[in-house]
């Protein structure tokens, strides 16, 4: 299973481990069995402190056990963790082979003094971008802490597990048989979600701290380089972010970020928050800004109001907080989320080989999930708003050439059916006849663009009719002290490309604001 280049790098980061591990398979007669067997061997042959030992004494197969020799610590994999998981089977190795991890003392400390026994269960699939954060962070917990068990299972490969227990979406999580979270999640989310003390320890921080030079709300693209600008200036600087990374951790492939031929979001996002920590900036993940209030006086503090309780202040600040998938706001999308209305075909689209999908939108992002789907479930209906598909030309015609994709335009989505349980189809109308048809499916995959993330706003700074922060030349907005960049503004086309240089436009204009302020304002606040 890995080439020999593959296997040059996994034995140089072998040489890393410290303590023996065991790689204990359960394994039956089938070709996957056999396919995990040959690659676990493959691994042992790698490094010396590294043994293979098939024992069956588990029930799912295959399976197997990355255990610290003569210990209980440990973390299984139900499946073959190749594509996006590989990532996670070599931290895996490394870790429970006595390798630190690079995560802050302070939230491994918290991991460590958790209070209870748990076993999580994670519900993956190997073309899934979203689920290697959450597999990776859970598989640390278990290393760290011994009362805390993880596996994680490969939902393709546990079809029957995957229907028994209705998971829908990936990565879903079970927490000691109960539905803990869907969707991705970082170490310090799954912390917080366990132990309820977390946020009042983060606001009495948040509190003690001193007012900011520029404070950035938003952690994606355009909040990340607003930071890295704004910090090279030598001025306190700060970023609040409900995660950083913001949408581009859902981007799978990209292909036209100048001078990179080819990277994905994941990467991405770890690249811009290793940046922005190099530039000596405050970051505060998980926080949720839900109030501005402008400066009392000319130039003086802008306040950021946050969820938590706690709130920030700052000489400038600069919104940043991009946007979120579009939803139909149709009866039964909310009620059937995740139990067959997806928004992530590469994550999700594993789940529904064999069956039938629609996809809602025609432009870019529909088509192309359209295609991609075509290839694993059994058929997809393309359905789109206006009288014509809005994607490039190259993405139509290869559309259009599929033999198990029907195609509808002038269709308006106006229920999402289902049986309580799961999809089970959905009705549109045809916009030129107003005539409804009902299709029978199991899965919906919604793209139909961005909403800003700008309610909190409303009755701040002036906003557009579709909700984007107004914005002139200079990334300013209507309130004094405060600017805006990225997918939340008016400025066209959501790229990350053109979100980075608006964030830093917007830093340099804070910057210019400051240095422009009266002395005596200036040093009054």
């Amino acid at each position: 299973m890995l080439d020999s280049n593959l296997k040059a790098q996994l034995k140089a980061y072998l040489e890393k481990i410290t303590m023996p591990i065991e790689l204990v398979s359960s394994l039956d007669d089938g070709p996957k069995s056999a396919e995990l067997a040959g690659l676990l061997g493959q691994i042992a042959e790698l490094s010396d402190k590294v043994s293979h030992v098939r024992a069956d004494d588990n029930a799912r197969r295959p399976s197997f056990l990355i255990r610290r020799t003569g210990t209980d610590i440990g973390v299984r994999f139900a499946g073959i963790p190749m594509g996006h998981e590989f990532t996670s089977l070599v931290l895996a190795l490394l870790q429970v082979g006595g390798h630190p991890s690079r995560e802050a003392q302070e939230l491994l400390d918290q991991v460590r003094d958790l209070d209870g026994d748990f076993l999580f269960e994670t519900y993956f699939s190997l073309s899934c971008q979203n689920c290697p954060d959450v597999v990776q962070a859970l598989n640390l917990m278990s290393v760290i802490n011994p009362r805390i068990r993880h596996v994680a299972i490969d939902g393709a490969l546990f079809k029957e597990e995957v229907d028994a227990r209705k998971v829908m979406a990936v990565p879903t999580v079970f927490l000691n048989g109960e539905v803990f979270g869907q969707g991705r999640m970082d170490l310090a989310q799954i912390v917080a979600k366990i132990d309820v003390n977390a946020s009042a320890r983060a606001a009495e921080k948040i509190r003690a701290k001193d007012a900011f030079d520029v404070l950035v709300v938003g952690g994606g693209p355009a909040g990340a380089a607003a930071a890295i600008y704004a910090a090279r200036k030598g001025i306190r600087t700060g970023v609040a972010a409900e995660r950083f990374g913001g949408q581009v951790l859902d981007t799978m492939g990209i292909e036209n970020f100048i001078s990179v031929p080819y990277t994905e979001g994941p990467k991405l996002a770890a690249q811009l928050e290793a940046h922005v920590k190099d530039n000596d900036v405050d970051i505060m993940n998980l926080q949720q800004a839900i109030e501005l209030v402008p400066a009392t006086t000319p130039g003086g503090l802008v306040e950021v109001k946050l969820e938590n309780g706690a709130s920030l202040k700052s000489r400038t600040v600069i919104l940043s907080t991009g946007a979120r998938w579009r939803t139909m706001d149709v009866p039964g999308e909310d009620d059937y989320r995740n139990k067959g209305v997806a928004y992530c075909p590469h994550c999700d689209g594993p789940l529904f080989k064999g069956k039938r999908t629609a996809v809602i939108g025609g432009g870019n992002s529909g088509v192309e999930a359209a295609i991609d789907l075509a290839g694993i479930v059994a058929h997809v209906t393309l359905i789109e708003f206006d009288s014509q598909l809005r994607a490039d030309a190259v993405l139509q015609t290869k559309l259009r050439s599929l033999p198990n994709v029907t195609i509808i335009t002038s269709a308006l989505t106006t229920e999402v059916k289902g049986n309580g349980e799961r999809v089970t189809g959905l009705v549109y109308k045809d916009r030129t006849t107003d005539q409804l048809h009902e299709v029978e499916l199991e899965g919906i995959f919604v793209q139909i663009g961005l909403v800003p993330n700008t309610e909190w706003l409303k009755g701040t700074v002036a906003l557009s009719p579709r909700g984007e922060v107004e914005v002139n030349a200079r990334g300013e907005t209507s309130v004094p002290g405060v600017f805006a960049a990225g997918d939340c503004t008016t400025v066209p086309y959501k790229q990350i490309v053109i979100a980075m240089g608006e964030g830093s436009k917007a830093a340099l204009s804070a910057f210019d604001y400051m240095i422009r302020l009266p002395q005596d304002v200036a040093k009054a606040a």
